[in-house]
């Protein structure tokens, strides 16, 4: 057997093995997550316990929760009995991970955590193991084999325990009412942070870089505004200040090859009526989807008086690493 051929057989075993654990979902799972919201809105949080790859497992699925405005955290099970379970506190909920349900460190640890007022909710592969039986609720995530040769080393089945953890980390959200613009503020420093953050104002070219000029003005003369403003473009605005529409490098070159009078002609006789434009109030990533779906490389940005006071460049973008 060739590496490939291997790598799609562990693919295949581990599809089966998600697909296996999707059909074992009940009414556990809706318990699981009202148990979480209802602690989270309580202002309790989720302590995460489990050992070896079930721990690794563990981590991911607090960073996960935490991200998504659901408050966990990680409790070490050995260093819990020496001072640690000082974290829990009551009306917290703990999300207790092990395969096999029977980890001596984690049974060790149930006596200590049954003293707290809190609900355990389990994810374990054996709802007849003395995890699942000291659990108020427990997730059932038996595989019907790991990806192993051998069956031993943990692959489908911490596979299948970290598809559950996202999932009770999406229903949580849902459930609770997680927006986009909350996701942003646990997310400030990243790319979706600056993108969902940002407004069109903060990103926009202004003053002698943003291109205006009256509908009157010939296109030899819009051209130079063009130049000073190094613009692929220039807002087209009326004798009242609004914009009518927009004047572009293509333009020119359109009207060029069929009109040898272009430039004396004044740019409301060519140019683009009624243009894409963006509120400078609305989000940066609302001017990145009009530019994934318009096919445009210069976007207009209007007041609410429908003036135009700057615009966005698709070449400025990447500088400000929001796509």
């Amino acid at each position: 057997m060739n590496h490939l051929t291997k790598a799609h057989e562990v693919f295949d075993i581990e599809l089966a093995a998600l697909k296996a654990v999707r059909a074992l979902l009940d009414k556990s799972f809706d318990a699981a997550v009202e148990t979480i919201v209802e602690a989270l809105k309580q202002r309790g949080k989720i302590v995460i316990v489990g050992i070896g790859k079930s721990g690794n497992v563990g981590q991911k699925i607090a960073a996960t929760l935490t991200s998504t405005g659901s408050t966990a955290v990680i409790l070490n099970s050995v260093d819990a009995l020496h001072g640690d379970v000082g974290i829990i506190n009551g009306g917290d909920v703990i999300l207790a991970l092990s395969y096999s349900g029977e980890s001596e460190e984690l049974l060790n640890l149930l006596p200590t955590l049954k003293r707290f007022s809190v609900k355990i909710i389990s994810l374990t592969g054996n709802l007849k193991s003395a995890l699942a039986r000291h659990s108020d609720v427990s997730l059932n995530v038996k595989v019907p084999k790991e990806a192993c040769p051998f069956n031993l080393a943990p692959t489908s089945s911490t596979t299948a325990m970290l598809v559950m953890g996202d999932a009770l980390a999406m229903a949580v959200l849902q459930a609770r009412g997680f927006k986009q613009s909350d996701f942003a503020k646990y997310h400030p420093n990243g790319a979706i942070g600056r993108a969902m953050l940002l407004k069109v104002g903060d990103i926009m070219r202004t003053g002698n870089r943003n291109a205006v000029a009256a509908e009157n003005l010939s296109v030899k003369e819009a051209l130079f505004v063009m130049t000073h403003a190094k613009s692929g473009s220039l807002a087209v605005v009326n004798a009242r200040g609004k914009l009518a529409g927009v004047f572009t490098d293509g333009d020119f070159r359109r009207h060029m090859a069929t009109n040898e009078n272009l430039l004396s002609l004044p740019l409301k006789k060519v140019m683009t009526p009624r243009p894409i434009c963006i509120c400078e109030n609305a989000l940066a990533v609302e001017a990145l989807k009009i530019f994934n779906e318009r096919n445009i490389d210069d976007l207009i940005v209007v007041n609410p008086k429908n003036e135009p006071v700057g615009l966005v460049d698709s070449q400025d973008l990447p500088k400000l690493k929001i796509v």
